[in-house]
């Protein structure tokens, strides 16, 4: 280095700051998730305390349709009965209260579609924006491992190692792509263009293994 430039670089002192690890997310308890899960799937009334609240309040009286993730958190899509509204609440913030009960009829959640509506709610959309390609599928892997790798997509638990999920993307291609990394068996719930272009995909993966590796193309 010239001399000249040597004692500029000497009067420097230079301090390394390491940037601070992502807070994580606080954890929803296993045995929630699963009180939660229980009174969907019998469609009966649940009574719960949401933190933070007002000391002495009473519990809050939902009907509970959906349990999803989003941004790495758990979420209970209800209906609540005292504000006669629908309402999206933190798992890891419920505690559900004994007995539940009674049984309840579901209603329709607006739009039909609960990752749409739990993505606008979130993202303050009135529904009109969003990915031009949405799809859903069921997947035969763990809820918990398929969330860990969905950042805008909801994760919907339907087992140990089952689950559905809805996501988007800006083409059917890419959307197919992403569902594929997942390295689990697939059914398509929709739509018809999403099926169209996983057909397209194998056709096309298909001929790219065939040509690496000189293979009979096999008989579907």
């Amino acid at each position: 280095m010239p001399a000249r430039l040597r004692h500029r670089i000497d009067a420097l002192h230079i301090t390394a700051v390491a940037r601070p690890a992502a807070r994580p997310n606080p954890q929803a308890d296993s045995g929630v998730l699963l009180a939660l899960g229980a009174a969907i799937h019998a469609c009966e009334l649940l009574r719960l305390d949401y933190a933070p609240a007002e000391f002495d309040a009473p519990p809050r009286r939902v009907q509970p349709h959906h349990l999803v993730i989003w941004g790495e958190r758990w979420y209970l899509v209800a209906w609540d009965l005292d504000r006669e509204d629908w309402r999206t609440f933190r798992a890891d913030r419920i505690t559900p209260r004994t007995p539940t009960g009674p049984r309840f009829t579901p209603r329709e959640l607006p739009g039909g579609d609960v990752a749409a509506f739990v993505a606008n709610r979130f993202q303050g959309s009135d529904g009109a924006g969003g990915w031009p390609c949405r799809g859903e599928v069921i997947l035969d892997a763990p809820a918990a491992a398929v969330r860990q790798y969905t950042r805008d997509g909801i994760v919907e638990e339907l087992g140990p190692n089952r689950c559905r999920l809805i996501m988007g993307s800006w083409s059917w291609p890419g959307l197919a792509a992403a569902i594929g990394s997942f390295d689990a068996d697939i059914d398509i719930v929709g739509p018809a263009e999403l099926a169209t272009v996983f057909a397209q995909l194998a056709r096309r993966y298909d001929a790219a293994a065939r040509s690496a590796t000189g293979a009979t193309r096999p008989t579907f």
